[in-house]
């Protein structure tokens, strides 16, 4: 079985996923309570999308 690399997601995907809108986002990785984003180069932003999904489940076990 092969394994799944971690995808690097735009914050569109981020949005979609979470549900949150970007002043949200970033105001939460401001306060060091949602994954931070990598900077592959550029101005561009992307985000682990294991990391996204792993944050948004413990929102949700935290109900």
């Amino acid at each position: 079985m092969a394994s799944n690399p971690d995808r690097l997601i735009s914050l569109a995907e981020v949005k979609e996923l979470t549900g949150l809108g970007k002043t949200m986002i970033y105001r939460l990785i401001r306060r060091g309570s949602f994954p931070q984003q990598y900077k592959p180069g550029g101005f561009a932003s992307r985000w682990s999308e294991c990391e996204i999904i792993a944050w948004r489940e413990s929102q949700r076990a935290a109900g």
